[in-house]
C-alpha cells in the first residue's frame, strides 16, 4: 500500500517545485501597535481632517494574493484576490465570535473579516485596444488618496466590470460599472410602517431593503501637459435602481447625481503637487461635505442639491535630509436636506520629515479642520473644529517619505475647538496619547 503511494507524493512533490507553484504574486498592507491616551486606551479622531500619524488605535491588514493563470499568443488572464482583517488590537486572540451588550443591544466579534477583491484581468482580447485590461469581479479601481490623512477623494471600488487603459491620443480611456448600493438605514430608516394589525391594532413594520445604485465611471489619464506637469478628467454618473416598494418611499429624493473630477499633477523636485477640483450633483453633494470619495453614494439627498471641493496635496523634497507632505480640502454641500443651506469643511495637515541617515527619521505632524453648517429658517449654526499635534522618532526600510516596513514612537496631542467634550468619555474638550506602532506595505 505504501509503496503505491510513493509515485503520487513524488507528482505532489515535483508540482510544488515547479516553477508555476511559487509564481504567485503576494502583496499586503498592515498597521498595528499599543498606545494609551488620557483615559484608557487610544483615541482616533477625525484622522481625514487632522492627519493619521499617532492617531490610529487599530489593527488593520490586508493580504492580496494573485497569479497569471493564462498565456498564450499575446492574450493573458490574471486572477487577483485580497482578504482584509480589522480589529481594535486589545487580546490575543481575535477571531470573529460574538460577543453581545445587552443594555446597548448591540453584538459584535474581536474582529473583522472582509472580502476586498477578487477579479479577472485579461488583456489582448480586444482587436481594437489589444493594450487594454478587460475585467470584472471585485476590485479596487484606479483609487486616488492621500496617505498622510487616510483620505480617499475617488474612488468607486467594488463589485463591477470595465475596460481599462485604452490609448486615445496622448492618454488612455477606462470606462467601468460599479455597483455602491446605499443603505436601506440612510436613504429610508431601516424599518418603514405598513400597516395595522387588524386584530391587535399593533402596527406592523417591514424590514426595508438596501438601494441599488450603480456606478458609470469615465475616465482620460495621463494627458501631457508641459514638463512634469499632466492632467486626468473623469465623469461618474450615479443610477438610482430603486425597487417598486421603494419608490412609495421615494418622497422626491433619490435622484440620479454625476460627479466631475479633474486632477493636475506637477512634479517638483523629484516630487509632486496634486491639484483636484471636483463638483457633485443630489447625492454626490454629500461626497464633497463628507469626505467621501465615490464609493457610497448619498441618494437621500434633497432633490437639487450640489456641492464641490477643492483639494491640494503632495509630498516635496527640500533638499537632502528634509521632505515634507501636506493636505489642503475645502469642500461645500448645498442644500442636502430639507432646512440646509450649506455645509463647509476645511482642513490642513502637514508632516515634515528629518532624515539622520539611511534608516532613522524624525517626524512631526500637525492637522487642523473647521466645520460649519448653516439652515434656511435662521437657526444658529452648528460648527465643529479641533486640532492634532504629533512628533514621532520612525526606523524604516529606506530614506524615502514611503520607505516601508516603518516603526515609529509617537506622542500626540489632540484637542477640539469649539468647547466640545469629545474626550476621555466625553468629560474633555482634549487629550494625549503615546504608543508604538508599524506599518508595513509590499
Amino acid at each position: 500500500m505504501k509503496a503505491k503511494w510513493l509515485p503520487i507524493a513524488a507528482a505532489v512533490t515535483a508540482a510544488l517545485a515547479s516553477q508555476a507553484a511559487f509564481a504567485v504574486d503576494f502583496h499586503g498592507y498592515f498597521r498595528s501597535g499599543v498606545g494609551v491616551s488620557g483615559d484608557g486606551d487610544m483615541v482616533k479622531y477625525n484622522v481625514n481632517k487632522v492627519g493619521r500619524l499617532g492617531n490610529e488605535n487599530d489593527t488593520y491588514g490586508e493580504v492580496q494574493l494573485g497569479q497569471e493563470v493564462f498565456n498564450k499568443d499575446g492574450k493573458t488572464f490574471y486572477v487577483d484576490s485580497m482578504f482584509a482583517m480589522s480589529s481594535n488590537g486589545s487580546n490575543d486572540w481575535e477571531g470573529t465570535g460574538t460577543v453581545c451588550n445587552f443594555d446597548a443591544k448591540q453584538c459584535s466579534g474581536d474582529s473583522d473579516f472582509a472580502l476586498r477583491q477578487f477579479n479577472v484581468q485579461a488583456k489582448g482580447l480586444l482587436g481594437f485596444a489589444p493594450e487594454a485590461t478587460l475585467w470584472a469581479g471585485k476590485r479596487y479601481y484606479q483609487r486616488h488618496d492621500i496617505h498622510i490623512s487616510d483620505f480617499y477623494y475617488w474612488n468607486i471600488s467594488g463589485a463591477g466590470a470595465g475596460i481599462e487603459g485604452i490609448q486615445a491620443g496622448p492618454g488612455k480611456i477606462s470606462f467601468a460599472w460599479v455597483r455602491n448600493d446605499r443603505s436601506a438605514a440612510d436613504v429610508f430608516g431601516q424599518y418603514s410602517n405598513i400597516g395595522t394589525d387588524p386584530t391587535t391594532g399593533d402596527p406592523i413594520y417591514r424590514k426595508n431593503e438596501d438601494l441599488n445604485v450603480n456606478t458609470l465611471d469615465l475616465r482620460y489619464a495621463g494627458i501631457p501637459l508641459w514638463q512634469d506637469g499632466s492632467l486626468e478628467v473623469g465623469v461618474d454618473y450615479a443610477i438610482v435602481n430603486e425597487t417598486d416598494a421603494q419608490k412609495d418611499l421615494k418622497n422626491n429624493n433619490m435622484k440620479d447625481g454625476v460627479m466631475l473630477t479633474a486632477e493636475l499633477t506637477q512634479g517638483i523636485f523629484g516630487g509632486f503637487n496634486k491639484t483636484v477640483l471636483q463638483y457633485g450633483t443630489e447625492g454626490y453633494s454629500k461626497t464633497m461635505a463628507y469626505y467621501g470619495d465615490g464609493s457610497w453614494y448619498g441618494a437621500e439627498a434633497k432633490d437639487g442639491a450640489d456641492g464641490y471641493r477643492i483639494i491640494n496635496w503632495g509630498v516635496i523634497p527640500m533638499g537632502n535630509s528634509w521632505e515634507m507632505g501636506h493636505q489642503l480640502v475645502y469642500g461645500v454641500g448645498n442644500e442636502m436636506w430639507d432646512g440646509n443651506d450649506k455645509t463647509e469643511t476645511f482642513s490642513a495637515v502637514v508632516r515634515p520629515m528629518y532624515k539622520w541617515d539611511d534608516f532613522n527619521k524624525t517626524i512631526f505632524e500637525g492637522g487642523v479642520f473647521k466645520d460649519k453648517t448653516s439652515y434656511t429658517n435662521g437657526a444658529a449654526s452648528d460648527k465643529d473644529g479641533g486640532y492634532k499635534l504629533t512628533l514621532a522618532q520612525a526606523w524604516s526600510a529606506g530614506s524615502s517619505f514611503w520607505a516601508r516596513p516603518e516603526i515609529r514612537v509617537f506622542a500626540s496631542y489632540l484637542a477640539n475647538t469649539e468647547d466640545q467634550e469629545v474626550f476621555e468619555g466625553n468629560t474633555s474638550k482634549d487629550t494625549y496619547q503615546v504608543g508604538v506602532q508599524a506599518e508595513a506595505w509590499w
